[in-house]
Order: C-alpha cells, then structure tokens, then sequence
C-alpha cells in the first residue's frame, strides 16, 4: 500500500543531483538509436538481399546475439571503461558498413554476417545508466524515482522510436537512416563517455582491478531474471493473440495502451514509499499482471484486451524497475551493470519466446485458448519463483531485521 503522503523525492531533484542531467541526456541520445533501429534494419536488409525471408531472419539473428551477448559486453564495460567507446565505434562502423552494403544489391553472405557482428557489439546503455543512478542518488527514495524516471524514459523512447524510423524512411531511405542511427551511436555513446570523465571516481562504473563474481550466483537474482522472462513471454504471446482475434490496425492501438500505462505506472510508483518488503513486490507484480491477462479470456472483447493491456503495462515496467532495485540489494558493487544486462536479456529472450509460442498456440487453438495459457503460464512462474523469492528474503531479514520492516513515511511532500 502507498503511504498517504508523497516521498522525500521528486524527478526535479534527481535530475538536479550533480552530473545526472548531462549523464541522462546523453544515455537518452544513445537509447534512441536502438528505439529507431528495427524497421530501418529490416528495410535495408530486404532492399540489399531482396528477400524478406533473409532479411527476418538476420534481423532476427541481430537481436538474438545482442540479447544474449548484453552481458558479457556490460562485464566488459564495468570492469574496462574504455571498452564503452570501443564497442560503440565498432557499432557505428558496422552499422554504416551494412548501410553501405544494402544500397546496392548484394550477396547475404555479407550483409547477414554484418548484421551479426554489429548486434554483438552493440554497447550496453540501459544497464549502465541504472548502475550509475545507484551512484548518484543519496537513498533509497532518490534511486526508487530515479529508476522510475529512466524507465518511463527509456520505455517513451522504445514506443516512440519505430514511428520515428518509419517517417524518417519514407522520407529518405533505410539505408540512410542506418548512418543516422550510427552517428546517434557515436555521439551518444561520445557524450556519456566524456560526462563519466567528468564525474569524480565514486560515480565510475566497476573497477579495473576488481574481479567480481557473476551475479548469477547471487542468491534471489535467479528468480528475478525468471520472473522478468515470464511477464516478457506473456506480453508477446498476448499480442500476437490480440492480432490474431482483431486484426493488425485494432491491435496496434491495443498495444500502444501497454506503453502509456508502463510510463504512467512507472512514474506513479517512482514518486511514492510503499509499504511492505522489496523482496514481494515483483511477486505481487506478477500475480497482478496474471490476473489483468485473464482478463480477456473471461471477456473476450477489444475493450478487455484493452485495460488488460493498460493495467499490464503498469505492472510490468514497475516490476522492471523493482527488480532494478533489487539488484542493488542482491548483487555486490562491480557486477551491477552486468546484472542489469542479464535483466534486459532475460526480457528480450521471453518476448521471442512468447512470439513463438503464441504463433503456434493461435494456430491450433484460437485466440480465447491463447489468452487463457498466457495467464496460466505467468501465473505458474510466479507460484514457481515465490517460494524461492521468500526463502531469500527470510534468509536476509534474519541478517538484518531492518529489512522486514516498512519503509518510512514521509511527513511532509516536497515539491515536483
């Protein structure tokens, strides 16, 4: 439950903390090449190969081994800050050397391998701004709205990016917007780079000498990367269930309600205390998130499918930035960049395979049984990982009482 009054935090005052305006913009500049990338690379690719089929499937294959890669770059990051610089300008070379390569008719045995090798270099920016977030705040309140303010951000520019590419081919060329998203990678990339010379040596990132164990090996970070693919799977496996029961006009709209109510949901949450243990919320998340997916399976409707998917949309970008969260809480100092990274992972890995489960599902089943599995499925994961989840959190609170306890109530609500 919320406290009634508002917490001693405001996305003002975060965003007043020295180095965290110059830091977010540029991290902000660097998130929205990735927002604008999928349908210009998927338009190059078809217009260098001149097959949709090939260019899917390296479309595909790039998001595959940058999803799967993202942390291993980010352990590289943490611990070598000048590996942020390299990746990105490998990134942008690659990223104009595919653009050059589909401006003419050429074999897929070079543009599919250039996708590939640009997805695996593609430098972390989402892990490594959250990671720095948890250095420039001053408590717990500050980084819970500071955490909210990135992801309703973050989750902005994802929704808004794809609009953006569309115009800016139909306007230009695929191809050209491939070099624009590459000189959006170096500037970007460039600007955060510099912002963390600037910043004094507590802020930086990880540490050349340290070499921290994997974050996977943190008691309670499994469940939580579970639990992240879980509410990623549904919602893929929901949408393509929405498209298959209204057609592709009714469920885009239906999907963009996903990202209002995440960006709504996050910055609600961002600027409040809320009762109760950390270590529950994604838990309560999920169950929630089950219950709005049932939704539609009780009343088969566009409307349903609709304030499920709004509903939804707050429950899984809060339970993002709880998880967030709790990788400060659970992971040690060195490897919180790396841990975030297996947190996106976790995400884009459940969104493919909620796709192809849902494909497959609609085929033999039909819409109502899709919508009905959806919630199944979400609602066995969060039974699966609750156990595991509240043996941790009993086995922490034993070490420190303090984390059984409500967190404080502000007395008086500070400015926005």
């Amino acid at each position: 439950m919320p406290s009634p009054d508002r917490g001693g935090a405001s996305y003002r005052a975060v965003l007043t903390l020295p180095h965290a305006r110059s830091l977010f913009a540029a991290a902000m500049l660097a998130r929205l090449c990735y927002g604008l990338l999928g349908l210009p690379l998927l338009l190059a690719l078809r217009e260098g190969t001149g097959s949709y089929a090939v260019a899917g499937a390296a479309t595909g294959l790039f998001g595959l081994v940058a999803a799967v890669l993202g942390p291993v770059r980010a352990r590289l990051v943490e611990r070598h800050h000048a590996a942020l610089m390299l990746l990105a300008v490998c990134y942008a070379l690659l990223l104009s050397a595919l653009a050059a390569a589909c401006t003419a008719p050429v074999p897929a045995l070079l543009t599919v391998p250039l996708a590939i090798l640009a997805g695996a270099c593609s430098p972390p920016v989402g892990p490594l701004m959250r990671t720095l977030w948890g250095k420039l705040t001053a408590d717990e309140a500050q980084h819970q709205c500071a955490l909210s303010l990135d992801t309703a951000a973050e989750s902005t520019v994802f929704a808004l990016g794809p609009v953006l590419g569309g115009l800016l081919v139909a306007a230009s060329s695929a191809p050209a917007v491939l070099t624009v998203c590459a000189a959006l990678v170096i500037t970007g990339f460039g600007l955060l780079a510099a912002g963390l010379r600037r910043t004094p040596a507590s802020v930086r990132v990880g540490s050349q000498a340290a070499r921290p164990r994997s974050p996977l090996r943190a008691g309670g970070f499994t469940p939580l990367l579970l639990l992240t693919l879980a509410v990623a799977d549904a919602l893929s496996l929901f949408e393509v269930a929405v498209i298959a029961a209204w057609g592709t006009l009714v469920a885009g709209v239906l999907t963009t309600l996903f990202s209002v109510g995440g960006v709504l949901g996050g910055l609600v949450y961002g600027r409040r205390h809320w009762r109760g243990a950390l270590a529950r919320r994604p838990l309560v998340l999920a169950a929630a998130s089950t219950v709005c997916y049932a939704l539609p399976a009780l009343v088969y409707s566009a409307p349903a499918a609709g304030v499920a998917l709004l509903l939804a949309g707050a429950c899984t970008d809060v339970l993002l930035i709880t998880a967030y969260q709790r990788v400060d809480r659970l992971v040690p100092e060195g490897s919180r960049t790396e841990a975030g990274a297996w947190i996106n992972t976790a995400y884009n890995l459940g969104a493919s395979m909620g796709t192809a489960v849902g494909g497959v599902l609609v085929d033999r089943s039909g819409s109502p049984a899709a919508f009905a599995v959806t919630a199944g499925l979400l609602g066995v994961c969060t039974l699966i990982c609750a156990p595991l989840t509240l043996r941790r959190h009993a086995t922490d609170a034993a070490g420190d009482p303090a984390l059984t306890q409500p967190e404080p109530v502000a007395t008086a609500p500070e400015p926005t």
